[in-house]
């Protein structure tokens, strides 16, 4: 009876060992995913707003440069930018602008992979349930966080054994933003804009 009590204290000792707070689960994350940025990253994007209802894109980013689709009312729509200029493909239109890329698109572009980012020093986390597969965290914003676009809480799902980012949620003045199905590995020509790929669309240099 005895070195059966002595083996469960044991066993029970080793699982302790072996659990992980919620703040190392997204260290972990973190790590995994620097380890993975100059292969690049995709995922995509679902927006839900009232009234107007979903729209979902697809975004893909290789340092410098990115490359996002999107489907707007029946439209398809493909971004490049580089940092400098910015390609955008209307399929209604039949046509590829270029333009500088400016301060204001740079910002509208800074969520992506970037939103999993800074959890750790600006959030509480809390490990709401989990599975065989992956832990399900709730992230908190905290009051030292001084970033007024941060969302207010995020719904985290990490997968066990990779660590790989599973979705990221967040509600921000009424629109939901999900982020899923991220993979890594992004080639050079997937963010690169190349005029051979659209035969017969007018291409507009509005460049200054």
């Amino acid at each position: 009876m005895k070195a059966t009590a002595t083996f469960i204290l044991a066993l029970f000792a080793a699982v302790a060992a072996l659990a992980q707070t919620p703040q190392e689960i997204v260290a972990r994350m973190d790590d995994v995913m620097k380890e993975h940025e100059k292969e690049g990253v995709s995922l995509v994007i679902e927006v839900k707003m009232p009234i107007v209802g979903s729209m979902v894109s697809r975004s893909y980013t290789l340092g410098d440069k990115a490359r996002v689709e999107a489907d707007l009312m029946g439209v398809a729509m493909v971004t490049w930018t580089d940092g400098k200029s910015q390609w955008v493909y209307d399929s209604d239109k039949n046509q590829v602008e270029i333009k500088d890329w400016t301060v204001s698109d740079k910002s509208s572009t800074d969520g992506d992979a970037a939103m999993f980012s800074g959890i750790i020093e600006g959030y509480e986390i809390i490990l709401k349930d989990e599975t065989d597969d992956a832990w399900y965290l709730l992230c908190r914003k905290l009051r030292s966080n001084r970033d007024k676009d941060a969302p207010k809480s995020m719904d985290l799902v990490v997968a066990k054994g990779s660590y790989y980012p599973v979705s990221l949620r967040a509600t921000v003045s009424g629109i939901t933003l999900t982020m899923r199905d991220i993979a890594f590995g992004v080639s050079e020509s997937l963010v690169t804009f190349n005029p051979s790929d659209y035969p017969g669309v007018k291409i507009l240099d509005n460049r200054k």
